[in-house]
């Protein structure tokens, strides 16, 4: 077994949130692993109220961890990415939430608590980009965040925001449902100033904008086709149904397109001699800034995050680096 002594042994730490996981069974699983693989005892990080995760990150970095897991939610994720920025340590994912949105869009399969384990310690390491979000609330507290997937603002945040906690840990992803059953009599359109890559602003109305670093929603819904986790841009779509059938032209536009011609040559085709669907429009770039009349509901990776008046996002390329298996990429 290897000793502290002995400067070629790597350090793993584990940033764990006690809601989600069995930390008896994950310490005892991790500390097996490690020994196995040649790797220092372990060193363990809780979670708390206060820090999500980027603190301890911060400790874990400072004590020498070559490689931070993570094991929690979507949160716990994104705080501990958020202490990983452009330090070139790799984070490696334990899924422990409901979303597990970062590991759906890079592919890490869903298997055993083992080979998530196994993944982290025996894998390569992929680097991707972050997205980053400034806010700045109705009181003109700015606050700056970074998010993985998809940040977004209006009836999604909305949507959100109105997921019954309860109903989310019962049945998982599914509650969104039905919270966004529950979100129709609030549907109507957000007006905003927006302006993307410093080109001058436009006035649009948009039900909701959603800023993308991937494009894959729980429930396998590709909500965004183009996007890719290292292409040094981010990727944006309103949704804007007009009409009557303005919201059934969007699922078809993201749950046929996207969702089902898009695996095909053929289906390719047919989109691209399909009329375009202006009811869902993209847009892709580096910067995009926001200024809302009223202020509205806003989101990072599925967690709300209250209310915002103006929101500036923008990609910090190959920011992040992720533990993912060999071969996946």
């Amino acid at each position: 077994m290897p000793t502290p002594e002995n400067t070629h042994a790597r350090q793993a730490a584990v940033v764990y949130n006690p809601i989600k996981v069995d930390i008896l069974a994950l310490k005892t699983a991790v500390a097996a692993a490690a020994d196995d693989a040649g790797w220092l005892p372990p060193l363990w990080f809780e979670t708390t109220l206060q820090d999500a995760g980027q603190l301890v990150t911060a400790t874990a970095i400072a004590r020498g961890a070559d490689l931070v897991l993570a094991a929690g939610g979507d949160g716990t994720v994104r705080a501990v990415a958020e202490g990983l920025r452009d330090t070139g340590v790799a984070m490696a994912l334990l899924p422990s939430g409901t979303g597990n949105l970062l590991a759906r869009n890079l592919d890490i399969g869903f298997g055993t608590l083992d080979e998530a384990i196994h993944t982290a310690l025996h894998g390569v390491d992929r680097t991707i980009d972050l997205g980053l979000a400034s806010i700045v609330r109705a009181d003109g507290v700015r606050e700056e965040h970074v998010f993985l997937v998809m940040a977004g603002l209006g009836l999604d945040a909305k949507m959100i925001a109105n997921t019954n906690s309860k109903l989310k840990k019962a049945v998982g992803w599914l509650a969104y449902v039905d919270a966004g059953i529950r979100s129709l009599p609030e549907i109507k359109p957000v007006r905003l100033r927006l302006s993307v890559d410093g080109e001058p602003e436009r006035s649009v109305n948009v039900h909701t904008i959603i800023i993308g670093n991937c494009g894959k929603l729980p429930g396998g819904i590709l909500l965004i086709p183009d996007a890719k986790p290292d292409d040094g841009v981010l990727d944006f779509v309103a949704l804007r149904p007009r009409g009557p059938f303005g919201w059934i032209n969007v699922w078809n536009k993201v749950a046929w397109e996207n969702g089902v011609l898009r695996k095909s040559a053929l289906g390719r085709r047919i989109i691209d001699l399909s009329r375009d669907v202006k009811d869902v429009t993209y847009l892709t770039g580096r910067d995009l800034r926001m200024v809302v009349e009223v202020p509205q509901e806003f989101q990072l990776d599925g967690d709300e995050f209250g209310e915002a008046r103006s929101v500036h996002t923008w990609v910090d390329p190959g920011a992040l680096t992720v533990r993912v298996p060999e071969g996946s990429f």
